[in-house]
């Protein structure tokens, strides 16, 4: 008996001890965009990519991992500027799109003119449309059709995967 009982609290305690210091992001194992046959014009290998954007950027653009929700500092950016890729400075959204979807990443009604590409993603048995930085094919996001007017779309996007550059407009 007490052996069981220690077996159970011993578990119960490495599966408390493996969430409370899991890492701030889940990955899945898929193919990347940046692993397809696709071309963008910034590339640099795996090793140079890991070195450029360290350790938490890299899951998330490069492994297509997500952060936690509530954990990026450009959820409380309302400053006017430009969001850009942390992978390769290309401009992806206008601070004018962005708007507090209450889900934890910073989200927004619409992209830059050619600033992302999209495509199905089926991971965890659901259908959702993944977002890539254009220019490098860092993963970015997720859009949705529940955003606000004028296009109801929200995309959801990784603030480890942006920099804010700010305007003086």
């Amino acid at each position: 008996m007490k052996s069981t009982r220690r077996v159970f609290l011993g578990a119960g305690l490495f599966a408390g001890l493996s969430v409370g210091l899991g890492s701030l992001l889940t990955t899945t194992s898929r193919v990347t965009a940046a692993e397809t046959q696709e071309h963008f014009d910034v590339t640099h290998t795996d090793a140079e990519w890991r070195s450029l954007l360290g350790a938490s950027s890299y899951a998330v653009l490069r492994q297509e991992a997500t952060e936690r929700p509530y954990s990026s500092p450009l959820n409380a950016q309302h400053g006017a500027g430009v969001f850009t890729c942390a992978g390769c400075a290309r401009p992806l959204f206008s601070s004018r799109t962005k708007f507090d979807s209450h889900t934890g990443w910073p989200s927004f009604w619409q992209p830059l003119e050619n600033a992302v590409r999209n495509r199905e993603d089926s991971t965890f048995g659901m259908r959702r449309t993944e977002v890539h930085c254009q220019r490098c094919g860092g993963h970015l996001g997720h859009v949705f059709d529940d955003g606000p007017k004028p296009t109801g779309l929200r995309y959801c996007m990784n603030g480890i995967a942006m920099s804010f550059t700010e305007s003086a407009t």
